[in-house]
């Protein structure tokens, strides 16, 4: 059977034993990043917080086992923010985390999100790089040092697809190309939108 075959993306609740790796990792770096206070990032939201429709955590299993992760919550009515990004220590650098949100994003503009905003650490260098790659907007002044900003907020607008579901409590959205005037500026900045605290 190839890696392949043996390997894939399966949604899961908060407290799957499955999730643990995940938790002790995350909390494990914040800590060793930002101190004592950084333990306190993974225990900010409940668990239903990550749980379907409004929010999703995936994991990316090989054999069975996790080596990476990521989830969403309901951040408006609009936006899913991208939460607990995560790649076991013993395989990073083989692009799990590009694979990981991108299948967020998919899963996002399936749920009927057309926006995607998240937040990492300034001690992050890492994770500011895998956005920047991926196409995220950096919604703060990249030139500055990061260390003097706090959290680095990012946005990226999602397709609209004529297959997405609405949010609950939405109608579906309209294509962008039947209503002009609606359409997103390219790269555009929302720099109303609050930055959470991590």
């Amino acid at each position: 059977m190839s890696a392949a075959a043996r390997s894939g993306f399966r949604t899961v609740a908060a407290d799957d034993p499955l999730v643990e790796p995940l938790l002790r990792e995350l909390t494990h770096e914040y800590v060793t990043r930002y101190g004592p206070e950084g333990r306190q990032e993974m225990t900010r939201y409940p668990a239903e917080a990550f749980a379907e429709p409004h929010g999703v955590l995936l994991l990316l299993l090989e054999d069975g086992e996790p080596v990476a992760g990521g989830a969403y919550k309901r951040y408006d009515g609009h936006t899913a923010e991208v939460k607990r990004m995560w790649t076991h220590s013993a395989h990073r650098r083989r692009g799990l985390a590009r694979r990981v949100l991108a299948e967020l994003e998919r899963t996002a503009g399936a749920a009927g999100y057309t926006r995607l905003y998240l937040t990492t650490g300034p001690r992050q260098p890492e994770a500011r790089g895998l956005y920047l790659a991926s196409g995220y907007t950096p919604l703060f002044d990249v030139s500055a040092d990061p260390l003097t900003i706090g959290p680095l907020p990012f946005e990226k607008r999602l397709p609209v697809s004529e297959k997405r579901l609405p949010v609950s409590g939405q109608r579906p959205p309209v294509p962008a190309e039947r209503h002009p005037a609606k359409r997103p500026a390219a790269g555009g900045r929302q720099s109303s939108v609050p930055a959470p605290t991590s």
